[in-house]
């Protein structure tokens, strides 16, 4: 039986924007859809209506309407979306011109930045007349080494403003990640800072930027933002230019926007890396824009009046989902730096300060402040907040509990997943349905997503792949260098033809909940039996001595044994009774299956620099395989860790 946590009033049910959606559906397509679960129906039954219904709700702002919602329908990939529209995704996202916040930013040092609409506006206006003047147009790669700031966000609109392509990843990355993402790219302009703060230390960007502009021979300008100096000396760069130079002095410039197809290139996000070089998958500007719109306004309820925070860097896509939010004229609270500097309550005393209604991070972190014995309700007023979303990895029974226990017992949390190949979700929240211990709320409006066992068929209650049966819009346009598909459908649909396959492990819940058990391809099988990682992490991760922890399958005398490696808390020793008691928890919390063949203490658990456990990784180490891309990793020193273990020989 499902753990209820949370159910919403009656009075936040009726306020919510996906109630006036249901009404707007119901009176233009003579529906009678009552919750939730009746528009999912629907809006899988119905895929033209449904995105129709999402263009004219939110009035996208076009100078050209389409001629059809979709073409090829029945083609994965193939399908054209908006056929014949033309518009401009910065237009949308700047339709607010006024004095109400835009952007409020906070660095680790405690620095505090806010932009309102009409400042933004006038900044996008400067550097996109500057953007032009280099001769950046439609097309053009334009990318960002930069913190999250708001610098960041104004470059990027001023890009996309004029038709070029917006690509980034964060200042953390060493010279060879940035190589592996903006080298296959071959970008027009760099944007950078000077350096970044992390962890009560300052960091230095221009000696890799300098590197970058040498090796990348597209680039012809780079353009910095001092962070941490006020004068940074740019002459290790030639042709640097200063942020603010570009934007210049006097009346701005008339911000014309450059009118493109529906599907013209907006993004470029990376895979992880972690087994190769990354694949650059490619959003379209019309694509990226829908999906969001239907995520943050119906399934997160942001509003004009929210002040929505996600706790992400410039690489990770939730950075591109937050700074949509702009279309629907609320504001958003950017942070750089540590969480935990100076301390775990950092992140919260931002919250209270700015009155936050909405604060995104990730299922580590809420791990990590719990492992701290962080409670944020006892110590700050959070009063305006209405809902906790988390993602990058499955938040954990334990997590949920810990949510509403300890920060607050009257929001929506929602545990969202999807990814940087789809820029959103294929699983997200539902502000009037109620929260269960461990599950997502629902499936995402509009995505025909399916739990799909091995004979592929849809299963409810069990454990299976997970798989979307027919198209949505944010599917990417393209793999960049990929000429003839090949790359792109290789990744997605051949093991089942017309089939998006996700690589995911979950269950559709009876509740039309959904739980994810981590990747599918890290799914553990001793003697065959398909075990996730993610229902030992939940085990583990609770116990008070242990502070993370990474499971992995060993090849072992013709089978697979399951190897658990556990970082202690301090002053914890991994001795006999400890290891008895990890396994007898996960023994009566799971199965006799799911029990570890081995228990290791470990100094360190490597993560991407987007914050998820890079299993495979470890897996290659043990195996005496090469590790493929270890700039990829947020701590790649760690996996030396896992090198020759005598743990593992016997």
């Amino acid at each position: 039986m499902a753990e209820l946590l949370w159910k919403p009033s009656a009075e936040r049910i009726a306020d919510a924007n996906l109630t006036r959606f249901i009404g707007f559906v119901n009176q233009k397509y003579g529906q009678c859809l009552k919750d939730y679960f009746d528009l999912y129906d629907w809006s899988i039954a119905d895929i033209p209506a449904f995105q129709g219904a999402i263009w004219e709700f939110f009035q996208v702002i076009h100078s050209q309407p389409y001629k059809q919602v979709v073409s090829g329908l029945d083609k994965m990939p193939g399908a054209t979306w908006f056929p014949g529209a033309r518009l401009n995704f910065a237009q949308n996202l700047l339709r607010y011109r006024d004095q109400q916040p835009a952007i409020v930013f906070r660095s680790e040092p405690g620095g505090r930045r806010s932009l309102t609409y009409a400042e933004l506006y006038d900044q996008v206006a400067r550097l996109s007349a500057a953007l032009e003047t280099m001769g950046v147009g439609p097309g053009d790669r334009v990318v960002g080494f930069m913190p999250n700031m708001p610098e960041t966000v104004v470059a990027m609109l001023a890009a996309v403003s004029l038709g070029a392509i917006w690509s980034s990843c964060s200042p953390d990355f060493g010279f060879q990640g940035v190589m592996d993402r903006f080298g296959q790219i071959q970008p027009k302009v760099l944007f950078a800072a000077d350096g970044y703060f992390y962890g009560g230390k300052t960091f230095d960007s221009l000696e890799r930027v300098a590197r970058v502009k040498a090796e990348i021979k597209s680039i012809e300008k780079v353009v910095v933002t001092p962070f941490t100096r006020d004068t940074p000396d740019l002459g290790g760069v030639p042709g640097a230019v200063l942020f603010g130079d570009l934007l210049g002095s006097g009346p701005a410039p008339v911000l014309t926007f450059a009118q493109m197809p529906f599907d013209h290139p907006l993004y470029i996000l990376y895979s992880s890396g972690t087994t190769g070089v990354p694949k650059c998958m490619v959003h379209g500007a019309g694509n990226t824009l829908v999906q969001h719109l239907k995520e943050l306004a119906l399934q997160s309820d942001v509003k004009r009046q929210d002040k929505i925070f996600y706790f992400t860097t410039c690489g990770w896509m939730m950075w591109n989902w937050l700074v949509s939010s702009l279309a629907l004229g609320a504001t958003i609270l950017l942070f750089d730096g540590s969480p935990f500097c100076p301390g775990p309550e950092v992140l919260w005393q931002f919250a209270q300060d700015e009155g936050m209604t909405i604060f995104g991070t990730s299922a580590r972190y809420l791990a990590a402040i719990e492992n701290e014995g962080l409670k944020p309700r006892e110590k700050f007023d959070l009063s305006q907040l209405k809902a906790v979303l988390s993602t990058g990895s499955p938040l954990s029974i334990e997590s949920f509990r810990y949510v509403y226990r300890d920060i607050k017992k009257d929001l929506c949390l929602s545990s969202i997943s999807g990814g940087s190949d789809l820029v959103g979700c294929f699983a997200l929240g539902n502000p009037i349905g109620p929260v269960y211990a461990g599950q997502l709320q629902a499936r995402g409006l509009g995505m025909a997503m399916e739990a799909w066992d091995a004979q592929g068929k849809p299963v409810v209650g069990e454990k299976a792949e997970l798989v979307c049966v027919h198209p949505w819009p944010s599917m990417p346009i393209m793999f960049w260098n990929d000429p003839d598909g090949s790359k792109y459908r290789g990744a997605y649909f051949e093991v089942w033809p017309n089939v998006w396959f996700h690589g995911d492990f979950c269950e559709v819940t009876p509740e039309g909940g959904v739980i994810m058990y981590g990747r599918s391809d890290a799914t553990l099988n001793p003697g065959g039996v398909r075990i996730g990682t993610a229902e030992i992490y939940r085990q583990v991760e609770s116990m008070p001595e242990i502070a993370d922890s990474l499971v992995i399958g060993q090849d072992w005398d013709n089978d697979v044994r399951v190897l658990l490696f556990v970082k202690l808390n301090p002053g914890v020793i991994l001795d006999e009774a400890l290891v008895k008691k990890i396994k007898t928890t996960i023994r009566t919390n799971c199965t006799p299956r799911h029990v570890p063949a081995k228990v290791i203490a470990i100094a360190d658990i490597p993560y991407t620099i987007s914050g998820k456990k890079v299993e495979l990784a470890v897996r290659n180490v043990i195996h005496g395989r090469p590790v493929l891309n270890k700039d990829a990793l947020g701590n790649p020193q760690a996996l030396d860790l896992y090198a020759d273990l005598k743990e593992l020989k016997s």
